[in-house]
């Protein structure tokens, strides 16, 4: 499990219902927001990979996501500075990885 619920659980101070808004709300989000930046990265267009990762990057944390956070982070920092393109390619497929392997864990836990 490369995700944990503990920030928000923490924030949700025993609501379920709030637990698992957060849960469809990344759902519904988060892999939308993966697509549109594949295509900013395909389009090279740095302004949008820097909103996009910038998007990604507050979900994965919320979910724990330590090193997603950090491949947000570097995608969100490379768009931003109008960097080396080839650098953010090299990052994007780990962000793809754990984004979807986390989608698949939460709807298999959650039942969704």
């Amino acid at each position: 499990m490369i995700y944990n619920l503990d920030k928000i659980n923490e924030m949700a101070d025993g609501d379920e219902d709030f637990v698992n808004s957060v849960i469809s709300v990344f759902l519904e989000e988060v892999p939308h927001d993966l697509q549109a930046l594949e295509s900013a990265l395909a389009h090279s267009d740095y302004e949008k990979v820097y909103q996009l990762a910038h998007k990604i990057k507050p979900n994965v944390d919320l979910l724990g996501m330590e090193q997603t956070r950090a491949a947000a982070l570097k995608i969100e920092t490379l768009g931003k500075n109008a960097a080396n393109m080839a650098e953010i390619e090299k990052v994007f497929p780990v962000l793809k990885k754990d984004i979807n392997q986390v989608v698949s864990e939460l709807k298999k836990d959650f039942h969704l």
